[in-house]
Order: structure tokens, then C-alpha cells, then sequence
């Protein structure tokens, strides 16, 4: 474009020299060679000029268009850089404006999408664990018809919490609450994580166990709710230590359901950051199952929280009631 744009103002300029100069030198042609080198020399050197202003000219006026379609060819190759820079004129900031309203866009939705790959691996992490053991102990009971069937029961229980897990996860935009919570009993989905968990911590050689009011109920749903306790159990698993105890309550708001341990705790430079992303107490850790625990809590109105960093204790709060459109998620101890 800017050969073009040159090419174009050159001849312009060119043919506004021999307008004026072409008169003038058939006047020089009258009186003289010395006046008509004169002339010549003088129309030459307005050339010159001309090719140089010209080239200029072209050069600041093609810089802005050039700059737009580089900023455009980066957000078609899926590169959300924004342009960053206006021209004083309005059509082309009008046109630098769509274009970084555009990149913005671009970054955020790549960022979503990195996000949901994130937590789609971490999320079908647990229960395809979970499922995996089960299997193995299938094939170490194979003489044992009845120890097959039971863990071939608790199998296809596990392939089904799989399948919800998927399905939430490809749920329209994951909005939050995409399922909805109903009045839904604690006392199933804690067995359920129990009974699926039991051979990881059996295997650990260490112990898990439930005590606390029974009969309850709150309003929640049910895939989610498994999904935080099993994160809760892995993180007990991986980062804690002795006998993991899950202790059951409520008070006249909230189903509080607690993950304790007999480990070292929450290390204290951890317990303010503990459920932000990429937080881990392990090198290896992935540090997103505390934060998606905490996420897949508040889409019912609930809340997961550090009740002791020593002796760790993370506690659920589920509401009892339903919530009504802007209430508030029902708090723990912060």
C-alpha cells in the first residue's frame, strides 16, 4: 500500500512540475543555454524534492492503515495482543478501538477455555481414580463372586457420578447453578464418598470415618455436593495424615459437613492463599481442587471454608432453606 500510496502522490507532484515548469523553460529556451540549464536544474531539483516529501507523506499515512491490518491478521491467527495505540484521527481509532474491543474478547474466551480444559482434568481426575481402584479390586477378589459383584456395583456407581461429571462440565456456558439444587439428604452422599473412597485410605493404611447428627438434609445438588467431598478426601489423602474424620452438624441456617485430619495442617504462609488457584502445599500438587471445591459450593448458595489450619478442618456450609433470588450464600468462620 505505501509503494501505491507513493507511486500515486510522486506522479501527482511530478506532473504539477511540468505544469509550471514547462513554461518556464521554453521562456529559458528563448534566452539562452545558460538560462535553460537554470530551469532545468531547477525543475530537476523540485523533482527530487517532490520524491523525497512524497515518500515521506506515503510513509506516515500508510503507517497507521499497515499497523491496523498487521493488528487484524494477529486476531484472525488467534494472537489477542491489542494494538495499544491511537492516531489522532477518528475513523482509524474508531477501527483501533473495535480492534482491541475485539482482542479483549479473544484473550478472555482463550482464557476460559484454558480454564475449563484445567478443570476438566482435575475434575475427572478423582473419579477416574476412584473407578480405577475399584476395578483393581475386582480383579484381586475374582475367585470371590460376591466381593465382584459389590465392587462391580460400586463401579457402575462411580461410571455414573463420570457421567455427571461430564455433563456439568459441558453444561451450556458452566453457568453457575446449572443444575439445580434441591432438598436433597446428607447421609446418601457422604456414605457414597465413603464407600468410594474407603479402599484408597485402606490401602494408605490409614482409617475414615463418619460421626455426627444423621437425618439431615439440605438444598443442594447432589453432583456437586459429591464432587467437593471428594476433594476434600483426596486433598485429606494426599496433604494430611492418621484418620480422616467426616463430622456432620447444623445450625438453624446451614448442614455444616467438616473434612478433618490428624496430619501437620495447613502450612501458615498457605492459610490466607489456601483456596486460590495454583496454590499447593506439594511441588506436584496442581493447587485447583480446593478452589473448584469452593466454586462448585457457592453455585448452590453454600461455602467451603478453613475452619483450622492445625490439625486441618475444612467445613461445608450448606444452606437448609432455598435461596431466594440476591440472598446472600449462607457463612462459615472465615
Amino acid at each position: 500500500m505505501r509503494r501505491r500510496l507513493w507511486f500515486s502522490t510522486f506522479a501527482v507532484a511530478v506532473a504539477a512540475t511540468l505544469v509550471v515548469g514547462g513554461p518556464a523553460l521554453a521562456i529559458a529556451a528563448g534566452r539562452g543555454a545558460s538560462a535553460t540549464a537554470l530551469v532545468a536544474g531547477l525543475m530537476a531539483g523540485a523533482v527530487a524534492l517532490a520524491a523525497w516529501l512524497t515518500a515521506v507523506l506515503a510513509a506516515r499515512l500508510a503507517r497507521p492503515v499497515e499497523e491496523l491490518a498487521e493488528a487484524a491478521a494477529r486476531l484472525a491467527a488467534g494472537d489477542p495482543r491489542p494494538l495499544g495505540r491511537r492516531y489522532g484521527a477518528a475513523d482509524l481509532d474508531q477501527v483501533a478501538d473495535g480492534l482491541d474491543s475485539s482482542a479483549r474478547r479473544l484473550s478472555s474466551l482463550l482464557a476460559a477455555d484454558r480454564e475449563l480444559a484445567v478443570d476438566a482434568s482435575h475434575q475427572l481426575r478423582t473419579p477416574l481414580t476412584a473407578l480405577s481402584m475399584r476395578l483393581e479390586e475386582m480383579i484381586a477378589a475374582a475367585d470371590d463372586p460376591d466381593v465382584v459383584r459389590e465392587e462391580g456395583s460400586a463401579a457402575l456407581t462411580q461410571a455414573e457420578r463420570l457421567a455427571d461429571v461430564v455433563t456439568q462440565l459441558l453444561s451450556p456456558a458452566r453457568r453457575p447453578g446449572a443444575a439445580s439444587a434441591e432438598l436433597t439428604g446428607i447421609d446418601e452422599i457422604v456414605q457414597q464418598q465413603v464407600v468410594e473412597w474407603e479402599p484408597a485410605f485402606r490401602r494408605a493404611q490409614r482409617k475414615l470415618v463418619v460421626i455426627g447428627a444423621r437425618g439431615l438434609e439440605a438444598h443442594v445438588t447432589p453432583g456437586g455436593l459429591a464432587q467437593v467431598l471428594a476433594t476434600l478426601l483426596d486433598n485429606a489423602l494426599m496433604h494430611g495424615g492418621g484418620t480422616v474424620t467426616i463430622q456432620t452438624s447444623q445450625s438453624a441456617r446451614s448442614v455444616v459437613i467438616e473434612v478433618r485430619d490428624e496430619g501437620n495442617g495447613v502450612p501458615p504462609d498457605l492459610v490466607s492463599r489456601i483456596f486460590e488457584r495454583s496454590v499447593s502445599g506439594r511441588p506436584e500438587g496442581t493447587g485447583l481442587g480446593l478452589a473448584l471445591a469452593r466454586t462448585m459450593a457457592a453455585a448452590d448458595g453454600g461455602r467451603v471454608v478453613l475452619v483450622k489450619a492445625k490439625l486441618a478442618t475444612f467445613g461445608v456450609f450448606l444452606p437448609r432453606h432455598p435461596l431466594r433470588p440476591g440472598a446472600q450464600p449462607v457463612r462459615g468462620p472465615a
